[in-house]
């Protein structure tokens, strides 16, 4: 069985307000949604990532760079096409953006993969887990928003059927953020996993001090808490610091950032994404990187993918969503047959591959030309 065509979508949806972090801002949903096709008729349905700026380059790599490279490839090669689209990397000068078109490319193959054989991603990475514990990414910065509205969101975000909440910080001083994070752990309740992340937003004695602030707190981890310049080592530092767990690596765009890493001390979890780092073809080196140093392995978004991804090895952890019901219109729409949210845990898909199934309506309408 042979790979016989590529087609790659990419689509924007207008948000109604900015979910933005400490560092950036967030007015629309994006990502590509990757279709690949083999000379038997099988069928890839997946999609991957949120590049709101370079959404039809991906889809530009992936139709004139990779697919010439991949098309004729068996389905069962995966390490074969991977290398010779990371070839790439060589010549090409935006190996980010080239990477996320790899992991698209990548991620369709593996779904072929799990088609062919009758079986789940899961069950190809050896997992046997049906479940696991999800949490929402919230606590967003919002003009008129106040310490009240952030309790009331912990609330919502039970409601939702979560299990815990990644809070947003960094965008504010350290004592500042730490009323905002005290709050929603005096709402949300001791049994709920609250961590915080601050998206690379200060600097190492910022750091240090509020992870000081929050420990008495029963945060689950401190994520990315250093600026991204020498993050590697100012993060070690901030870990050697606190008794709160360190967590990083969804910036990474391949499994050798990883290594670094772990190898400096960095990290306790390690949230390498799959649609930023070449696909599950380099998320299994990297997740078998944290199982040799005993750290553990998260993901960031991508709870599509992730589910797959986590439940496969016996050191993933925890799948994360956006549970607000206006930050995620794929989330709560284009993806048609998303489980159900019971207990704070999601269920894994019964399906071979990754199992999805999309609202193609959805996705003609807010195709980018």
């Amino acid at each position: 069985m042979k790979i016989q065509s590529i087609e790659a979508i990419a689509i924007d949806i207008p948000l109604t307000k900015n979910f933005g972090g400490s560092t950036y801002s967030v007015l629309k949903r994006s990502t590509v949604v990757t279709r690949m096709r083999t000379d038997e008729g099988l069928t890839s349905e997946v999609y991957n990532g949120d590049n709101r700026a370079h959404g039809p380059e991906i889809v530009r790599l992936i139709h004139e760079e990779l697919a010439p490279r991949v098309k004729g490839t068996g389905v069962l090669e995966v390490e074969r096409a991977w290398q010779s689209m990371f070839e790439l990397t060589h010549t090409i000068s935006d190996r980010k953006t080239l990477m996320e078109a790899i992991a698209c490319v990548d991620c369709a193959m593996w779904d072929l993969v799990g088609k062919s054989k009758g079986k789940s991603v899961r069950e190809l990475l050896g997992g046997t887990r049906d479940r696991l514990p999800i949490i929402s990414i919230g606590g967003y910065y919002m003009e008129g928003k106040t310490l009240a509205d952030y309790g009331r969101e912990m609330e919502q975000y039970r409601a939702a059927g979560v299990m815990g909440c990644k809070f947003k910080v960094g965008g504010l001083s350290p004592d500042e953020d730490y009323k905002r994070v005290e709050v929603a752990r005096k709402a949300a309740g001791p049994d709920f996993f609250l961590v915080v992340d601050a998206n690379r937003g200060w600097n190492v004695h910022d750091a240090i001090r509020f992870a000081h602030l929050i420990e008495p707190l029963g945060i689950g981890w401190f994520e990315e808490p250093c600026h991204w310049y020498d993050d590697v080592a100012l993060m070690a530092k901030v870990r050697q610091s606190t008794k709160i767990p360190v967590t990083a690596g969804q910036c990474e765009i391949t499994s050798h950032g990883v290594r670094r890493l772990v190898e400096a001390g960095a990290v306790d979890f390690v949230n390498y994404d799959v649609s930023e780092g070449g696909g599950v073809t380099d998320w299994r080196r990297a997740a078998a990187i944290c199982a040799a140093a005993g750290v553990k392995m998260a993901h960031h978004e991508e709870s599509q993918i992730s589910r797959e991804l986590l439940s496969g090895v016996a050191h993933g952890t925890y799948v994360e969503c956006f549970a607000h019901p206006d930050r995620d219109p794929v989330w709560q729409t284009m993806w048609v047959n998303r489980p159900p949210l019971r207990d704070g845990m999601m269920e894994m898909s019964k399906e071979p591959g990754f199992g999805l199934k999309l609202d193609w309506k959805m996705i003609e309408r807010f195709r980018v030309a």
